[in-house]
């Protein structure tokens, strides 16, 4: 379905300027172990309202000796794939190939960690005004990932964005404030986020 009601085929739905009319309406999109997509909308969401991140202190301490360095969008390729490299995966072949298409709509964006030169962690995401839709993480080395949520967070409220859409609670995501609210609450949310005009940059 369209934010008008109207159906949208399996292949439409993954054209950008659909994928953005879905996400902006709080579907996300879920391949299962066939490859076949659908398009999911909880009736319990799980958001971060940027102006209670938590940043729990021995994860700053950590980050501060870690020796990361972070980046955006420098290679969100590979933290697409290497998100996708779980067995079993939702992120699909097609489905990747989709989010390419985003990314060159400006709309997809990665978070990334490196240590030594080399891709250890990130995430990726989908911007849209003042929200934005994280859809998955990856680590190769301890707390890479958790410190590229944090760059995350930090950047987006620095940009003036409202709240991250995490979709499902998980302990390590409750302790940077994610709470589960009713899907009315979160279409509010989503409304005021969207009265904000923000831009991604790119610069940490």
């Amino acid at each position: 379905m369209n934010n008008n009601g109207d159906y949208i085929s399996e292949d439409d739905s993954l054209k950008p300027e659909n994928m953005i009319r879905l996400y902006a309406n709080g579907a996300f999109p879920m391949a299962d172990e066939s490859g076949k997509l659908d398009w999911y909308m909880p009736e319990i969401r799980t958001v971060i309202p940027l102006d209670e991140f938590n940043c729990p202190r021995s994860l700053r301490k950590f980050m501060n000796t870690s020796g990361f360095e972070y980046r955006i969008d420098s290679d969100y390729f590979s933290v697409i794939n290497s998100c996708a490299g779980r067995n079993p995966t939702w992120i699909s072949d097609q489905l990747i190939e989709a989010y390419s298409g985003l990314y060159r709509n400006g709309y997809l964006h990665s978070v990334e960690t490196w240590l030594e030169g080399e891709l250890v962690g990130g995430l990726y995401g989908i911007a849209v005004r003042g929200a934005f839709f994280g859809e998955s993480m990856f680590s190769k080395v301890p707390q890479a990932s958790k410190a590229s949520f944090v760059k995350l967070a930090e950047h987006l409220k620095n940009q003036g964005f409202a709240l991250i859409d995490v979709q499902y609670q998980t302990g390590h995501l409750e302790m940077f404030g994610a709470r589960e609210i009713t899907l009315s609450e979160y279409d509010r949310l989503l409304r005021e986020a969207y009265l904000r005009d923000c831009g991604f940059s790119k610069d940490l």
